[in-house]
């Protein structure tokens, strides 16, 4: 977040501004992965493939009449920093974004092997969601569920903001970011699993498994939608959960 300037709005500056942006000769390089922002420019851009992840809480809108500010203040910090350590953990994470109770990255496409790191932040989250639930129901407040969505698709890159003025962002142009929001919004919805991807990303899964089942296995095709969706742990994380629970069951 960038603190305002409160600086006097010029309109006769800001005619000379947008003539200036619409006559640039912008560059937009293709790339094979996606590059550091740090070398973005309000003259440039960078097209590229890649994996777009999203994770958010289902009916988020509900949730204030739902629990005491302070209680879901404490449910958001929870939930969003462990989401956040979790997709930077990768080195094929390259971008990663948190906009209200939504945490979202950008993962490399850049060969099919790549979908392995994407594919393991989703269903690792599943594993912390059902983690901080356990820690939920033993405080005796009501759990949380959430959507994940995963897409892959091509991106174009560019900053955005007022020159000079230090408030800027990166803008991520293209439809897999949007896709894979809209895909995150169906997870945990009616019959769907937590986890929804795209075609291109369950073809991607296709040969990959965890020893005794492939991955695609799992999952289950909505074909009225175009999408497949599952519910998934990560194995270390879910035998850990079921001991605590075990040891220290929560009889909420």
């Amino acid at each position: 977040m960038k603190v305002t300037t409160n600086k006097a709005y010029d309109f006769t500056a800001s005619f000379d501004r947008l003539q200036d942006i619409l006559d640039s000769v912008e560059t937009f390089e293709p790339i094979d992965t996606v590059p550091n922002s740090d070398t973005l420019s309000y003259s440039n851009g960078y097209y590229f493939k890649c994996y777009a992840i999203f994770i958010d809480i289902r009916d988020s809108s509900t949730l204030p009449g739902k629990y005491q500010k302070r209680t879901l203040a404490k449910i958001y910090r929870a939930y969003i920093s462990e989401i956040v350590a979790l997709f930077q953990s990768s080195p094929n994470c390259k971008e990663l974004n948190i906009v209200g109770d939504s945490v979202w990255a950008v993962y490399n496409a850049k060969v099919k092997d790549d979908v392995s790191e994407v594919f393991h932040a989703a269903y690792a989250a599943c594993s912390i969601i059902n983690t901080l639930n356990y820690k939920l129901c033993k405080k005796s407040i009501d759990p949380i569920r959430v959507g994940i969505g995963i897409d892959k698709g091509d991106a174009l890159m560019i900053l955005a903001g007022f020159k000079g003025s230090g408030i800027n962002d990166v803008i991520y142009m293209g439809g897999v970011v949007n896709n894979a929001s809209k895909l995150c919004s169906k997870g945990s919805k009616n019959e769907n699993g937590t986890i929804v991807i795209s075609d291109d990303v369950y073809s991607d899964l296709q040969g990959k498994g965890n020893g005794t089942h492939e991955y695609q296995s799992y999952f289950t095709r909505n074909h009225l939608e175009n999408n497949y969706h599952a519910t998934m742990v990560r194995i270390d994380m879910n035998n850990w959960l079921n001991e605590q629970q075990t040891k220290y069951p929560c009889n909420r």
